[in-house]
C-alpha cells in the first residue's frame, strides 16, 4: 500500500514541476484588445487546426502523466496514483497558475471519462491496452451514448448488439458526438437484451471508430463550428473482447460516466465561451457602464457569477473530502448554463447592432459565436430539464415523476 504524501510536500513538488513545464500564466492574456477576441462556447477550427491543438495538448498531458501527474485519485491496482480527491483539487489550484495548452471537450471526455470508465469496469488486460493510453491521451475517446430517440432518457436508447458466434455485431445511430472525426475508439452503449426492462438490457463496448460500418457525419451548429457529430453503425463486427464489464451491466457503467461528466461540466477548468470579466470590459470599453439599465443588468450578471464560483467551490471541497457532490454537482451544471445564455443577453443589449453586423473593432462581432452556442450548453452533459428533475427530488424532495415503464420489458414499450 502507497503512502500518502505530506500534501504541502507535494503541492511545492508539483509547482517546480509546472514551473519547469509551463509557461506562467499571464493577467494581460484577456486584457481588452490584445490578442484574438475569442468568446465561443464552441470552438470553431478547421480540420487541421483541431489536430494542431490536440497535438499540443496530448504532448503537455503525456508529460504530465509520465511525471505521476495523471489519474490521481483512481486507485493504485486500475493503473492510476491512488491519491486522496483533495490533491487532484490541489494540482488544478496550482496548475491554474500556469499557462497549460487549451483543452479539448475530446480531451476531456478521454480522461475524465472513458479512460477512468475503464479503469474501473474493464479487465486487467483492457486496463493495459486501453486505460492507461486514453489516460496519457495517446488514444482519444469519444462517448457514443445520446440518440436521436434516447437523450434525456438515455435507457431508451435503440442501437442493438446482436450475438454472432464469439463476437457482436452493431446497427444504430448515435447522435452529438464531441470529437469522433478524432477518436480512437469510443464507449458505446447498446442494447443486448430487449426482453427485459430497459436498464437492464443495456451492455457497454469500446468501439475502434475506423471499423467496416461506422459512418461519422459532422453536425454544423448555428454558431458555425462541426464539433458534434453523427455516427451511423451498420453491421459492425465487434470481438467480445471489447465488451466493457459484463453483458446487460451497461447502465452502471453509463450512470457512473455521467456522474464524472455531470460532476465536471461548470467545473471551471476549460473556459467557455466569454465572462463576467469579458463583458464588464466589454461595457466599459463602449461607455456603457453609465447607462443605469445596464449597469443593472451587469450587477445582476455579477451576483449570479459569483453564486456559481460559491456552488463551484462546495462541489470542489466535496470532492476534496472524498464525499459525493451529489445533486450539488447539478445545481453547478445547471447555473453554469443559464449563466451563459445570461452572460449572452447582456452583451446583445450592451452591443445593440455591434453584434450583427461585423464593423471591424476588436471584440464587438466575436460575440455572435457566444450568443450562438451558448443554448447548446443546456443540452450538453445533461440537459437542464434532468438537472431540475434532480434538484427537485433529491434536494427538494419534491415527488418523482411518474415512471411507469420501470418494470417494462424494452421490446413492450411505445416507440413513435
Amino acid at each position: 500500500m502507497n503512502e500518502t504524501p505530506a500534501l504541502d510536500q507535494w503541492r511545492a513538488e508539483v509547482r517546480e514541476w509546472l514551473a519547469g513545464t509551463l509557461p506562467p500564466a499571464s493577467a494581460d492574456d484577456r486584457a481588452w484588445g490584445r490578442g484574438e477576441a475569442d468568446f465561443a462556447v464552441f470552438r470553431n477550427l478547421s480540420e487541421d487546426a483541431e489536430r494542431a491543438l490536440l497535438d499540443d495538448v496530448r504532448t503537455y498531458r503525456r508529460a504530465r502523466y509520465d511525471a505521476g501527474y495523471g489519474a490521481l485519485t483512481l486507485p493504485v491496482e486500475k493503473g492510476g496514483q491512488g491519491l486522496p480527491p483533495i490533491f487532484a483539487v490541489a494540482f488544478t489550484q496550482e496548475e491554474s497558475r500556469f499557462a497549460p495548452p487549451p483543452s479539448t471537450e475530446l480531451i476531456s471526455v478521454t480522461t475524465g471519462l472513458v479512460g477512468p470508465a475503464v479503469a474501473l469496469f474493464g479487465t486487467p488486460g483492457q486496463r493495459a491496452e486501453f486505460a492507461a493510453p486514453m489516460l496519457r491521451t495517446d488514444r482519444l475517446a469519444c462517448q457514443l451514448f445520446s440518440e436521436p430517440g434516447a437523450g434525456s432518457d438515455l435507457a431508451a436508447l435503440a442501437c442493438r448488439a446482436v450475438r454472432e458466434g464469439d463476437g457482436w455485431v452493431l446497427d444504430g445511430q448515435k447522435v452529438w458526438t464531441s470529437g469522433a472525426r478524432f477518436a480512437d475508439y469510443g464507449m458505446l452503449l447498446a442494447r443486448t437484451d430487449p426482453d427485459v426492462p430497459k436498464q437492464a438490457g443495456i451492455t457497454a463496448f469500446l468501439v475502434p471508430m475506423d471499423a467496416p460500418g461506422i459512418e461519422i457525419r459532422p453536425i454544423r451548429q448555428m454558431s458555425g463550428p462541426a464539433s458534434f457529430n453523427e455516427v451511423f453503425l451498420t453491421g459492425v463486427p465487434l470481438s467480445d473482447g471489447l465488451r466493457l464489464g459484463e453483458v446487460g451491466a451497461g447502465w452502471t457503467v453509463a450512470t457512473t460516466t455521467l456522474g464524472l461528466e455531470r460532476s465536471s461540466s461548470g467545473a471551471g477548468s476549460r473556459r467557455k465561451g466569454g465572462t463576467l470579466g469579458d463583458v464588464l470590459s466589454l461595457a466599459a470599453a463602449l461607455g456603457r457602464t453609465g447607462d443605469p439599465v445596464i449597469r443593472q443588468r451587469l450587477a445582476d450578471l455579477y451576483v449570479r457569477c459569483t453564486l456559481q464560483s460559491a456552488t463551484t467551490a462546495r462541489v470542489a471541497r466535496a470532492s476534496a473530502a472524498g464525499e459525493n457532490p451529489g445533486p450539488a454537482a447539478s445545481l453547478g451544471k445547471l447555473t453554469a448554463s443559464a449563466n451563459l445564455t445570461l452572460i449572452g443577453e447582456v452583451v446583445t443589449e450592451v452591443l445593440g447592432a455591434r453584434l450583427a453586423a461585423d464593423t471591424g473593432e476588436w471584440g464587438t462581432f466575436a460575440w455572435t459565436q457566444h450568443v450562438l452556442g451558448a443554448p447548446g450548453y443546456r443540452l450538453a452533459g445533461g440537459t437542464d430539464e434532468i438537472q431540475r428533475n434532480l434538484i427537485g427530488e433529491r434536494v427538494l424532495g419534491l415527488p418523482p415523476e411518474p415512471r411507469t415503464d420501470r418494470k417494462v420489458p424494452y421490446s413492450e414499450l411505445p416507440r413513435a
